[in-house]
């Protein structure tokens, strides 16, 4: 692999989601050059592009909104960046989705260009911002176009960072790789905004290249790495081949979830009126459907495991005026969604990451982080739906001010050296790795889990990374360092598992001999946890 001379900028910014378009953004206004590279080809490849609910806001009602924050989160999350979250809400959306941007939210239907907020689970109101059920869609394009037009801003698609420069603690930049050729950017700062881990599991709602570059990166540079046992698990993917997201929006507009128990009280008229079977979410959680996602998903684990089967139940609204995007994908894929769609959890989440102050500063001099691979401490155990866009804007924003406030122009430093001297990989080497590392996540570190379990990945992913590293030290390629950041990932996750003995939010310890948790016990518990009356 071929290397070419350094390049310099005063700001690099690695990845293109809404989190990395803010600090763009900001440096650029502050009059930095900013190179934003990214691995992505196309918009549709960073995870923002997949976020369907929308932008919760603030609107009149701050403090409302830090409670739910706080519920939601088992009671885990940090009050001050609570703080900076709600308080940084209406005007970061006002200023960049709105004035900037001129997003198209969803207006009432009074024709008075009044916002039409939408409810999702565990929020007390109505305050989500959305452009039908694709808000991520709506919200990227307009971004990365604002950007090519920005003279202070260059992007480069297709290109992966590998590795980050670092000398005495401190990070020049990162070594980036396109098209084969290697090259050294060094930056005054250095920002990660590189999504989140889907690929360590085998369904989820994230794209295919989110396999935790930066946490890997920023963790094997010596950065700080907290709450990684936090990965959040949405309750309503479609159970089919090929995962996709049914909005908790829907949930919020009256949805219900049914399990496949069809009784004999179950009435013929009713049989006919909704589809499945027998309503369950009430015998879990006060909230019922709208209950916190670590909740909700738990219990459509265990009514699958029960009955066989649960669906998302959405005649009691008019589904297809509601989310014609929803129902357009329901049809694509050959699924009839007036008999209800079947609906299983998958990975959507981590709730940890690379540890950040409010400006999004980690303990490595000159790197920051924002968006899903930092951990701000505003999710606690479990995050709020529609709260990822947010946070991202907010921290990507106050990230990007923070970069040009610190002025820090780039130093050149030696660049690694990433050998590339032996023959390529083995045909399907990526593949076959990845398949045991999905494996190893689905089956011991998913949605309940045993302290064996645990010992059991620990073990594996260990293996697995050894093995991987052996190919590291005399090959280097963007696939194997996605698998290295894979397995580096996984072992952050496992490893902060097995070190919490406490079942809160996301991260669920069950018994060894039980195969489910009961209903009651889960409702209670999680009632206290998060402050509910």
């Amino acid at each position: 692999m071929s290397a070419e001379t350094d390049a310099t900028t005063d700001v690099l910014v690695v990845g293109s989601g809404v989190a990395g378009c803010a600090a763009a953004l900001a440096a650029a206004r502050a009059g930095q050059d900013v190179l934003l590279v990214t691995k992505a080809e196309r918009p549709k490849d960073a995870t923002s592009w997949w976020a369907q609910g929308g932008v919760a806001v603030s609107r009149a009602d701050a403090e409302g909104f830090k409670r739910d924050v706080i519920a939601a989160s088992d009671g885990a999350a940090d009050p001050e960046a609570v703080d900076v979250l709600v308080e940084n809400a209406n005007d970061a959306v006002e200023d960049v989705l709105v004035e900037t941007l001129d997003v198209p939210f969803d207006t009432d239907e009074n024709g008075d260009d009044a916002f039409a907020y939408g409810r999702e689970a565990a929020h007390g109101e109505r305050r989500i911002l959305h452009v039908n059920a694709s808000t991520g869609r709506h919200v990227l394009g307009p971004f990365l176009s604002c950007l090519d037009d920005h003279p202070n801003v260059t992007i480069r698609e297709d290109t992966a960072a590998l590795e980050l420069l670092t000398r005495e603690g401190r990070v020049h930049g990162a070594m980036v790789e396109s098209d084969g050729v290697l090259e050294p950017v060094c930056a005054g700062a250095t920002v990660l905004a590189t999504g989140g881990i889907g690929a360590l599991y085998d369904r989820s709602t994230n794209p295919a290249g989110a396999t935790g570059d930066g946490i890997a990166m920023a963790a094997l540079a010596g950065a700080d790495v907290t709450d990684m046992e936090f990965v959040q698990f949405h309750p309503t993917a479609y159970a089919g081949e090929e995962p996709f997201l049914l909005s908790e929006a829907v949930r919020g507009e009256g949805a219900l979830l049914r399990n496949a128990d069809v009784s004999e009280s179950h009435s013929e008229a009713r049989k006919t009126e909704s589809p499945g079977g027998e309503r369950f979410m009430p015998e879990y959680h006060p909230d019922a459907e709208l209950a916190p996602r670590d909740v909700v998903a738990r219990a459509v684990a265990n009514e699958r495991d029960r009955t066989g089967d649960v669906v998302l139940d959405v005649s009691p609204l008019d589904f297809e005026a509601e989310f014609p995007d929803l129902a357009a994908k329901c049809d694509e894929r050959g699924v009839d969604f007036r008999t209800g769609i079947a609906v299983s959890p998958a990975e959507h989440f981590v709730c940890g990451g690379i540890d950040v102050d409010s400006q999004g500063r980690t303990s490595l001099d000159r790197l920051f982080a924002v968006g899903e691979c930092s951990r701000t401490g505003v999710h606690g155990a479990n995050r709020l739906a529609s709260t990822s866009l947010l946070e991202g804007l907010v921290w990507g924003l106050r990230a990007g001010q923070a970069v040009a406030a610190d002025d820090a122009s780039p130093v050149v430093v030696e660049a690694p050296d990433l050998r590339d001297s032996d023959p390529a990989l083995p045909e399907a080497f990526a593949e076959e790795k990845f398949d045991r590392l999905r494996r190893t996540m689905d089956e011991y570190v998913g949605l309940a889990r045993t302290p064996d379990g645990l010992r059991r990945a620990s073990a594996a992913v260990r293996r697995l990374k050894g093995e991987v590293d052996a190919y590291v030290r005399t090959r280097t390629s963007r696939e194997l360092y996605e698998l290295r950041a894979a397995t580096v990932t996984a072992l952050l996750i496992v490893r902060a598992a097995s070190e919490n003995d406490e079942s809160r939010g996301c991260h669920h310890l069950v018994d060894e001999s039980a195969d489910t948790t009961d209903a009651g016990e889960e409702s209670e518990e999680r009632e206290v946890h998060a402050g509910r009356p």
